[in-house]
């Protein structure tokens, strides 16, 4: 976790302190659970919650200090917390394991930091609907390799945007459906020693559903899928700077990221106004990802349990959530600021000598009785004329002066073929499709 590219509600949830707090909860409940069963006197689950009632400060530097000579974080947590309470704390953990805890605990803190994302993404999807509909009809060259293709408008390119992200917004839902399982089911997850009805309580308590078959630990198939989304979630914000980098080439220069006064660009060119925003975006959608691979590879344990897996997550539980949720926040921010420059977008539209209307001049013709063929030989030999002259020439000029053109098309049906409106009589249905009626 780099600080530079953290925010604080994220961080909270995975702080040494949150964890054991959490940690508590389980063990508290549990304990609950336990009693109510008759398998530890009721006074023990009451003077857990008495202590916590408190509202004690955890010493964390106190349980590392325990840890230092047991080996065991659990334990010294279960030795820290058994010093606080005094002689009940004796009935903690009853025929529970480890991995009960832990799992159980990773559980909560995945799930928190979904409902975090859930709503970085509800905020990205406010301002991409916002953008998209106040440039619903602002035309501009789609590009297909690069290379301009045909008329589209920017508000197009926002609401692709928006359903890649509603449809990420699906993918994290689910995934949180699925990470939020508890485990509370003792050594290889047998139940011997402890009630299944106290992994149900315990589930109930922290908003969890139980683990069909937990083994020891949770299944991580669901890790993986969890991080996978996440993955998919930065792949999809690299995708969108990667559009707005292009867009703010000197070359290209339809649309920028906001420049703030006093900004500076460049320590040595004073002009420069560079992406710097969603470069750093496309760095960060690259570290969210590298986080993938790990959590797939941690999905083959060890027969029951090992804990292969732990050294891991611990790494890429905090790392994977707390950037994407600083990446998602800069995206909506760049989203929100963006400058958009509709005269250029038009200027760049129109560079090529209207070689965008190519298309309809081809069917045309070929309605016109003119085999395709041919068609795309007559109207390709005038547009590469276009080309070569880098747009100085103007195809329509051209076509209406080929006699072998003309001899199909008049040309007055020639110049219909190059009408702009033509491109954008579907955006309504296409908007409809994304944001409804």
């Amino acid at each position: 976790m780099i600080p530079r590219y953290s925010r604080p509600d994220m961080v909270a949830l995975w702080t040494p302190e949150a964890r054991f707090r959490i940690w508590f909860e389980i063990e508290a409940h549990a304990t609950d659970a336990l009693a109510d069963l008759g398998v530890v006197p009721k006074e023990a689950a009451a003077a857990l919650w008495r202590w916590w009632a408190t509202n004690p400060v955890i010493d964390v530097a106190a349980i590392d200090a325990i840890e230092a000579v047991t080996k065991h974080d659990v334990i010294a947590f279960l030795t820290w917390v058994a010093e606080q309470v005094g002689d009940e704390a004796r009935f903690m953990h009853q025929g529970m394991t480890s991995s009960d805890v832990l799992d159980t605990c990773l559980a909560v803190q995945l799930a928190r930091a979904a409902d975090l994302l859930i709503a970085d993404l509800d905020a990205l999807l406010v301002v991409l609907k916002r953008r998209a509909l106040e440039h619903k009809l602002t035309p501009t060259i789609g590009r297909s390799h690069g290379i301009h293709a045909e008329p589209v408008t920017f508000g197009l390119k926002l609401a692709q945007a928006y359903a890649e992200f509603d449809r990420n917004r699906a993918r994290l839902v689910a995934a949180r459906a699925d990470i939020a399982t508890c485990a509370i089911s003792g050594a290889v997850g047998t139940f011997a020693n402890i009630d299944p009805a106290v992994e149900a309580h315990v589930a109930a308590k922290l908003r969890l559903t139980v683990e069909p078959v937990s083994t020891q630990v949770i299944p991580r198939d669901r890790h993986a899928m969890f991080f996978a989304t996440l993955g998919v979630i930065a792949s999809s914000i690299e995708r969108l700077a990667t559009e707005i980098r292009h867009l703010q080439r000197t070359e290209v220069l339809e649309a920028e990221e906001y420049f703030a006064p006093g900004q500076k660009g460049s320590s040595a060119m004073p002009h420069k106004r560079n992406p710097v925003l969603t470069e750093n975006l496309t760095g960060l959608a690259r570290m969210v990802r590298g986080y993938v691979t790990p959590a797939l590879e941690n999905v083959a344990l060890w027969h029951e349990r090992d804990i292969s897996h732990s050294s891991v997550e611990r790494y890429i539980g905090p790392d994977a959530t707390i950037t994407l949720d600083f990446a998602l926040a800069r995206m909506t921010g760049v989203m929100d600021k963006l400058l958009v420059y509709p005269e250029r977008m038009a200027k760049n539209l129109n560079k090529m000598g209207g070689l965008v209307h190519s298309q309809r001049v081809l069917l045309a013709l070929t309605q016109a009785g003119v085999s395709r063929e041919d068609s795309y030989r007559l109207v390709q030999r005038n547009a590469m004329k276009v080309w070569e002259s880098d747009g100085e020439l103007s195809l329509l000029d051209l076509l209406i002066a080929d006699p072998d053109v003309t001899a199909a098309l008049p040309a007055p049906e020639i110049e219909a073929k190059f009408d702009l409106g033509y491109h954008l009589k579907h955006v309504d249905t296409i908007f409809a499709r994304v944001f409804g009626d």
